[in-house]
């Protein structure tokens, strides 16, 4: 089934476009065995990630009543510098970004991520071209996209009901619900599948199925 009326399309970064899960579990566990804590399997992660990313922490064993959550958040992204450095885009998600070019969509990125970092892998991966506006946090910590998005929508002007937010946490489909627009997941990404189909949204397995998204 068709997406009709949309015009601008809102990507999430991590886990969306680029392939990042394996990179940030295992820069989690390395900080997880720096703490004498049980590391996780693939499928663990992914039922424990979620937003505020703080929390997860929390859940994971980290006392972040004695750690400065600061020092950790720094820790992580010290780490995941190194496991990131040769990550990739999802399979096929280049030919979905030339797609939605060829149809004349515009499209935008909305992540949890400090901005300059986003707007630097993107870079390194060369596909900043695509997107007319970044938006990312100006801190390291991962908290909520809400507030982004919802500077987005009055940046821009663009009516909710012509933009479609693609994700793949439950934190998207909690975004795009605060933001009043449409919204499609991608599994496999940094949530488990049942977890993502509890949205009730669509939800997508592969990449090249957003080709008969619109």
């Amino acid at each position: 089934m068709k997406e009709n009326g949309i015009h601008h399309i809102i990507w999430d970064w991590n886990g969306t476009l680029l392939d990042d899960t394996a990179a940030c579990l295992a820069t989690i566990n390395q900080m997880l065995h720096r703490r004498n804590l049980p590391i996780l399997t693939i499928e663990e992660y992914r039922e424990i990630f979620g937003f505020p990313v703080r929390d997860c922490y929390v859940r994971l064993g980290f006392d972040l009543n004695v750690e400065d959550w600061d020092a950790v958040s720094q820790e992580f992204h010290g780490i995941y510098k190194v496991e990131a450095v040769n990550v990739g885009l999802r399979k096929g998600i280049q030919d979905v970004l030339d797609y939605f070019v060829h149809l004349g969509k515009a499209m935008s990125v909305l992540s949890a991520s400090e901005l300059s970092i986003l707007k630097n892998m993107l870079s390194s991966r060369g596909i900043e071209k695509y997107f007319k506006n970044i938006y990312g946090h100006s801190d390291l910590y991962g908290s909520s996209k809400v507030a982004l998005g919802k500077r987005f929508l009055a940046d821009t002007g663009i009516p909710a009901s012509h933009v479609l937010f693609i994700g793949d946490t439950d934190h998207d489909y909690e975004v795009a619900c605060a933001l009043d627009c449409r919204c499609v997941l991608l599994a496999g990404g940094h949530q488990a599948r049942e977890r993502l189909k509890k949205c009730g949204c669509r939800l997508v397995d592969h990449a090249d199925e957003f080709l008969g998204v619109l």
